[in-house]
């Protein structure tokens, strides 16, 4: 099991010193993925469709304060030496991209290849247009189109592409992405729309457990999904057994359990040692990686929420800090 945490690009915490201690600090402890959100603009006002909250509203955003995701993963690279660098996710149609491969491309040769593309289609509207997007009804077909893109840029010298939102051709793409046979491609998302996307293209599931809508809560309910997934993987001429399970435990803390509409403990809730059982019991459904979230109010506060859980969790998970 691979363990990791996100990367403030917003708040009091998403400051050079600050993140250069918490991505050092964590790298040291054993963690060895970062996830970077990504927002480029955020508008000053937009509808309360946030897909996190029953009721679509969110304060997250106020401050309107947010570091680019490509820039800021440049930087941790320079921070780093062994942690993968894992958009979490890249709303793809924000950027345009040809451009966008060449900036991946650029960090996983300049970082030894310890990039990840995680991919997502986004959910506010506002923001694609501030950005100049193609159309937010189109996202899911420009979200397909760009990672087919990708693919082709990343494995081949001289791409060739004809596709309704981005053309080229007669061009070279070096250097190459380190990885091979490029560099992965982890789909965010639970929805069905998301699910058939991972199984057609997806090298891994990255999904947020927060989601109203589709709650992976417990381990059987992320079971359940999983299982959904390996049907559309096996029907789409893959093997399930390609494409990596990973979980976003973006409402991480210390504390007391909770329990879930049907009487069962919220996963990652609770005390180290149930944190630690659940995060066994992932791994025996094939869950290879876990993103945590150890950001508090103040540096010291979050550098000792992620050496708690190297000390107490890591090891009852079975990795030693």
């Amino acid at each position: 099991m691979e363990f990791g945490f996100n990367v403030p690009n917003a708040g009091p915490l998403a400051r050079p010193a600050a993140i250069k201690q918490l991505v050092e600090r964590g790298e040291a402890l054993g963690f060895t993925i970062l996830a970077i959100p990504d927002h480029i603009i955020i508008p000053r006002k937009f509808r309360p469709v946030y897909p996190y909250t029953d009721t679509g509203e969110t304060d997250s955003f106020d401050s309107g304060e947010v570091l680019e995701p490509l820039a800021l993963m440049a930087s941790l690279a320079v921070m780093t030496r062994k942690a993968r660098l894992l958009t979490s996710v890249l709303v793809l149609p924000y950027r345009e991209p040809v451009l966008t491969a060449k900036i991946f491309a650029t960090i996983d040769v300049m970082s030894g290849g310890r990039a990840i593309a995680g991919c997502g289609t986004g959910w506010m509207e506002e923001e694609f247009t501030a950005v100049g997007a193609p159309p937010f009804a189109e996202r899911g077909k420009v979200t397909d189109e760009y990672i087919a893109a990708f693919r082709t840029m990343w494995t081949s010298e001289e791409p060739s592409f004809a596709g309704e939102y981005t053309n080229f051709s007669d061009i070279y793409f070096r250097p190459q992405p380190v990885q091979k046979p490029h560099i992965p491609i982890w789909i965010g998302g639970d929805s069905m729309a998301a699910l058939r996307r991972t199984a057609r293209v997806g090298d891994a599931w990255y999904p947020v457990g927060l989601s109203p809508k589709y709650p992976l809560n417990t381990v059987p309910r992320y079971a359940a999904r999983a299982e959904i997934l390996r049907r559309l993987t096996a029907e789409a001429g893959r093997d399930p057994e390609a494409v990596e399970l990973s979980f976003w435990a973006v409402w991480y803390h210390e504390g007391g359990p909770v329990t879930v509409d049907d009487g069962s403990r919220h996963i990652l809730l609770g005390s180290s040692e149930q944190t630690a059982e659940d995060i066994a019991r992932m791994a025996e459904i094939g869950v290879s990686s876990m993103v945590f979230n150890f950001l508090r109010p103040t540096l010291a506060q979050s550098l000792e929420a992620m050496e708690r859980f190297a000390a107490e969790v890591m090891p009852k998970a079975g990795m030693a800090p």
